[in-house]
């Protein structure tokens, strides 16, 4: 089979796809015939091994597994021992290992159904960006009837925020660039405000919660425009330091009175694989997929997804 490998750390030259054996799936795991991969800025970390602390869990001076890639749709493939909630065949979403392949392994309970009215290409953008924006509505509470922003709303988590936000009933202030305000209204964002224009941090909005999806603004600014007892749901600092990366603004949290700071340490948890599958049928949750892109042009897709060049997700078609 076909997959996209880094064998060392770097910026996307060091991919290549090549040709390896396809895996064998143990107890519990079930072998997936990958029709869509999402692409996440979780990658161009694991590519790069920047900030340089995720080095100690990847391997070092080199990576121990070269594979790439965690969301997925596709068909069964092939079942392991004692597999009995999916049969060959059956179309899955959900998350994998190395899925940026032709066929790569996932833990049963990793998996859902695919939507009957979502095909493989919706289906396969929306699972890292999903379940990390469902942990952070988790993390806010009840946010029906309240002010709330997302930062970051033209990108992957920050399309699903819009969403889910306003479909549990808050006004949803969306922050992003221009060029992406219409994609984010037709998401169901009640206002759009171009960040490189405007301050939200310097007007006279109020928010109950903030979604922090972007970086760049000082925790203290978004302090200067939130209710107290607020909460400020941090996530996906691409302007992080170099060892600590966005962890370093869990620290500087610390120091941030009056408000409530939430670092989210977003992870594939079955209930919101559900809740996901569940989104998705109702129609609440809209897939925010705007582009896909050939195995062969894995590289340029990260490069793309790096440069912010479009709106919502991207997904790499094998």
């Amino acid at each position: 089979m076909r997959a996209v490998l880094r064998r060392e750390y770097g910026d996307t030259d060091v991919l290549s796809v090549e040709d390896v054996d396809a895996p064998t799936p143990a107890e519990g795991e079930v072998l997936v015939r990958v029709k869509a991969a999402g692409v996440n800025m979780a990658e161009w970390h694991l590519m790069t091994g920047r900030p340089s602390l995720v080095k100690l869990a990847l391997g070092f001076p080199k990576p121990r597994d070269p594979s790439l890639g965690a969301d997925l749709a596709g068909i069964v493939e092939a079942v392991g021992p004692g597999v009995t909630p999916f049969a060959v065949g059956d179309e899955v979403f959900g998350t994998g290992e190395g899925t940026f392949a032709e066929l790569a392994l996932a833990k049963v309970e990793r998996l859902e159904p695919k939507p009957a009215n979502t095909s493989f290409e919706e289906a396969g953008a929306v699972t890292m960006a999903g379940y990390t924006a469902l942990q952070a509505l988790a993390a806010a509470g009840d946010i029906a009837g309240k002010q709330v922003a997302v930062s970051g709303a033209g990108g992957g988590v920050g399309s699903m925020l819009v969403q889910l936000a306003r479909a549990r009933g808050a006004h949803v202030t969306a922050i992003c660039s221009a060029r992406k305000a219409e994609f984010v209204l037709r998401l169901g964002a009640t206002e759009v405000i171009d960040y490189a224009t405007t301050d939200v941090t310097a007007g006279e909005r109020r928010f109950t919660a903030v979604f922090d999806f972007a970086g760049g603004r000082p925790l203290r600014s978004w302090r200067r425009v939130m209710h107290a007892g607020g909460v400020l749901v941090l996530g996906g600092d691409e302007n992080g330091g170099a060892v600590l990366g966005p962890l370093g603004r869990s620290f500087r949290a610390l120091f941030v009175r009056g408000i409530r700071i939430v670092t989210l340490m977003a992870s594939t948890k079955a209930e919101s694989l559900d809740e996901l599958r569940r989104s998705l049928e109702s129609g609440e949750l809209r897939s925010p997929l705007t582009r896909t892109y050939p195995l062969a042009e894995t590289a340029q897709a990260i490069d793309d997804l790096r440069a912010a060049k479009h709106p919502g997700k991207l997904v790499v078609v094998p």
